[in-house]
């Protein structure tokens, strides 16, 4: 449920177990000793989790919940050291630790660095950790700097944060609220147990409801369009021909709402205080955008003297490589960051592929690519996990945009953030060796490296810009505010139909309680959907573990 709060005022104390909400001096610190080191321990564990669970299975696990459900555990230990956990801003940093440390280590550093090692290169290993590590914590400051501003509001559904949110309330009230979240809970374990995505009927339930539509048609449109019509899009490159004509448009459009905002803030002196507030972040959107340019290019450029690849290219090829790696870390963030806030996936993998693509069809040298490819997809990851944690603490204290301790907290849970990629750093720089050693990379990388020795054909570069314009139009005709065409390029890169049939379902029943309940139901379809995706990444996570033990 999301409203207009100017103050933020203690929440009524309901007994022990509830913790009331603090003045914003009193927020619950990162770096204290009893959160330090809880948030270390978590993210060493997450960390491990992230990255043997990308290598044997080729997928990342959601850990936030684990976090939460750990300082909840620890609350009720009958010490004084354990006291502080009783806090839900407690437990929300350490959420926001685990699930740093563990998208952190598996996508941002994991799998970049994989790529030269599997192209014959590993020469070039150290250098590209250093640089995506880099890349990494930038991308993980700039969504603080972005989060709640017009390209990224805190009022859009971030489906991850919600379900951490609601997980972490119910565990500190109870009452109607825990028993409608068990009730999600049991559902969302009950659907994946018969390998059903329930994290997109969650999603449907709280997604908006355009871009919904658009992700859910575009997932089954990938999923039938072979068998019914004979014409597999993956194989003719549609859905990234989409993507990069609807990325290119969302550029064009976080550009707009700045440059629109920023006027408006310089032009007119009578404005009220929602439109002050948004031409202000417009403007720290806009100063976001200019350091994050020169941040991107800077590390572009230690990543090209870093791997020597620069000796291989010519003065004007590797000016124009530098720019192009910077610009497509921008849009690979941006799309990346879209898709996560309205639906819960991003397409981190596929859209770094589109880069390589791309880079492919300029004529970059293949060692040139191989940079290329790790530095695309180390960024967007940690952009779009900082998201779902800012989102999730945004609902904890109590959607206050702009108050001191909305800010006091945010700031708090970017240190704690920073403290679990700074573990993911180091458990990747110890663990890389041995995993290289028995020849386990991401099973995606295998695709970069076939893509960059195969090099791309003119069909397919005529493909990736026919498409790229019906992708193109789709994003004007939704705006930014629906994101359409990035959405419907989202889905068509998901091999996943049922994942369109529950989407579909989720919309269904959204409609049908929205119709018996009217304004009641947001907020307890809110917690609903947060407990079907909780239970759908707890099963996700357990299930996947015992797995990749057994590997």
């Amino acid at each position: 449920m999301h409203h207009e709060v100017t103050a933020v005022a203690p929440l009524e104390d309901k007994g022990a177990g509830h913790t009331a909400l603090p003045p914003a001096a009193l927020h619950p610190k990162a770096l204290a000793p009893a959160n330090l080191i809880l948030t270390v321990v978590l993210s060493v564990f997450g960390a491990i989790v992230g990255i043997q669970m990308l290598a044997s299975l080729g997928i990342t696990p959601s850990t936030s919940l684990i976090g939460a459900l750990a300082a909840m555990t620890l609350a009720r230990v009958p010490l004084a050291m354990f006291r502080g956990f009783r806090s839900v801003h407690a437990q929300n940093l350490a959420q926001t630790s685990i699930s740093s440390a563990t998208f952190g280590a598996a996508n941002s550093l994991f799998l970049p660095i994989g790529i030269p090692f599997l192209f014959g290169l590993p020469q070039m290993v150290v250098p590209m950790l250093i640089g995506v590590s880099l890349a990494m914590l930038l991308d993980a400051w700039l969504l603080y700097r972005m989060f709640d501003t017009p390209a990224f509001p805190a009022k859009n559904p971030w489906p991850l944060g919600i379900a951490a949110a609601e997980a972490i309330k119910a565990g500190d009230g109870g009452g109607k609220q825990a028993w409608l979240l068990l009730g999600g809970l049991a559902t969302g374990v009950a659907g994946a147990v018969f390998k059903l995505p329930m994290s997109a009927f969650g999603v449907a339930l709280i997604g908006g409801l355009g871009a919904m539509t658009a992700f859910g048609i575009g997932l089954l449109v990938r999923g039938y369009s072979a068998p019914l019509f004979g014409f597999d899009i993956g194989t003719r490159y549609v859905p990234h021909g989409m993507m990069i004509g609807a990325g290119l448009v969302a550029l064009v459009q976080v550009a707009r709402v700045v440059l629109k905002k920023h006027g408006r803030v310089v032009d007119s002196s009578a404005t009220t205080k929602e439109a002050l507030a948004e031409a202000r972040g417009a403007s720290v959107l806009g100063r976001s955008l200019k350091l994050g340019g020169a941040g991107y290019l800077a590390i572009m450029v230690l990543l090209c003297a870093g791997t020597g690849i620069y000796t291989g290219m010519s003065p004007g090829m590797l000016a124009l490589f530098i720019v192009y790696g910077t610009f497509a870390a921008f849009v690979h963030e941006l799309i990346v960051g879209i898709a996560a806030m309205h639906s819960g996936w991003f397409p981190a993998f596929a859209v770094a592929l589109i880069s390589l693509l791309l880079g492919i069809l300029i004529g970059f040298p293949p060692e040139a690519l191989v940079v290329l490819a790790g530095f695309s997809a180390a960024t967007g990851p940690a952009f779009a996990d900082m998201g779902y944690d800012l989102k999730a603490g945004h609902l904890l204290r109590g959607e206050a945009s702009g108050s001191a301790f909305e800010l006091e907290g945010r700031r708090e849970q970017m240190i704690a953030g920073m403290v679990g990629f700074g573990v993911a750093i180091v458990v990747v720089a110890c663990a890389y060796p041995l995993f290289f050693a028995n020849q386990q990379t991401a099973p995606i990388n295998a695709a970069y490296v076939a893509a960059i020795k195969a090099g791309i054909s003119g069909e397919t570069a005529r493909n990736l810009a026919l498409w790229a314009v019906p992708g193109a139009l789709l994003q004007l005709a939704g705006g930014p505010r629906q994101q359409l065409g990035v959405l419907f390029a989202t889905g068509l890169l998901i091999a996943s139909p049922m994942a369109g049939w529950m989407v579909a379902a989720g919309i269904a029943c959204r409609l049908a309680v929205h119709g018996v309940l009217g304004a009641a139901a947001r907020e307890r379809l809110e917690v609903f959907a947060g407990g079907v995706i909780a239970g759908d990444a707890l099963y996700s996570f357990f299930s996947g573990a015992v797995k990749s033990l057994r590997k």
